[in-house]
C-alpha cells in the first residue's frame, strides 16, 4: 500500500509530455517530501541492440557540481607513493599487506585505485573484486601513476556510467539541497560524456531512446533532451 506521503505526490506523471530537465528540477525538488536529502536521479534507455553488435557503455564522468556523497577511497601503491595518496585524501593506503587483506575479503571501501605496477597483483583477485565492481580499470581512471589526480577525482564527484544488459543507465545528478545551477552542470556533463561515447561506438540512430527523472522517493517524469544525441 502506498504511504500517505506518496499518495500526496502527483499522479500519472509518466503520461505527461516530455520536458527539458531545467524545467523539471523545481517539480522534482517539490516531490522530495521525506526528511532526508533525497537524490535526483536520471534513468537512460539507450539503443544498445544493434544489427552487427551490441553497444556497451562503461566510462566515468566528473560531475562539476559534486555528488553530495562521501566516497571511501582505498589505494594500493608502492611505499614511496603512499604519502601522496594520503595527502590527496585517500582513506586507506597500503601495499602487499593490503592486497592480502583484500584477498581475504576485507573490502571496507567503495572505490579502489592502484598504480600500474601494482595492478599485476590485483588482477589475480578478479573473483573477489569483480562481483563488487571494485576492480581498478585504466579506462575509468582507477589505474594510474598520477595517484593524486585519481584520488581527488574519486573524492570530488566522479561517477561511473554503465549500462545493464537491457540498455538501462541509472545515474544521480545530485541532491535536493543542490542549487539548480549545480544540478544543471552535472546533467550537462553526463550528456556530454554520453555524446562522446556515441562517437566512440559505431551505431545507427540516436544513442538515447528515453530519459526519465525522479527523486529517491518521488515519481518519474519524461525528460526532453535539448538536442539529439
Amino acid at each position: 500500500m502506498p504511504s500517505k506521503r506518496f499518495k500526496k505526490l502527483p499522479e500519472k506523471t509518466k503520461d505527461l509530455s516530455a520536458e527539458i530537465f531545467e524545467k523539471l528540477i523545481p517539480e522534482l525538488k517539490k516531490n522530495c517530501t521525506t526528511k532526508f536529502d533525497e537524490s535526483l536521479d536520471l534513468s537512460f534507455q539507450i539503443n544498445n541492440k544493434q544489427k552487427k553488435s551490441e553497444v556497451n557503455i562503461r566510462t566515468v564522468v566528473n560531475l562539476p557540481g559534486g555528488t553530495g556523497k562521501k566516497v571511501k577511497v582505498a589505494v594500493v601503491c608502492e611505499d614511496n607513493k603512499s604519502q601522496e595518496a594520503k595527502d590527496a585524501g585517500a582513506d586507506i593506503v597500503g601495499s602487499d599487506e593490503f592486497v592480502e587483506k583484500i584477498k581475504s575479503g576485507e573490502l571496507n571501501f567503495e572505490k579502489l585505485i592502484c598504480t600500474p605496477s601494482m595492478m599485476v597483483k590485483l588482477s589475480k583477485l578478479g573473483k573477489v573484486l569483480g562481483p563488487k565492481g571494485l576492480m581498478p580499470n585504466p579506462k575509468l581512471g582507477s589505474v594510474s601513476d598520477n595517484i593524486k589526480e585519481a584520488v581527488m577525482n574519486a573524492k570530488s564527484g566522479q561517477v561511473e556510467i554503465r549500462n545493464d544488459k537491457d540498455g538501462n543507465i541509472g545515474v544521480s545528478v545530485g541532491k535536493k539541497s543542490f542549487s539548480d545551477e549545480q544540478l544543471m552542470k552535472n546533467y550537462n556533463a553526463i550528456l556530454e560524456t554520453l555524446e562522446k561515447e556515441k562517437s566512440n561506438n559505431t551505431l545507427k540512430g540516436d544513442l538515447i531512446k528515453n530519459v526519465f527523472a525522479t527523486s529517491t522517493m518521488g515519481v518519474s517524469y519524461k525528460v526532453k533532451l535539448g538536442k539529439s544525441i
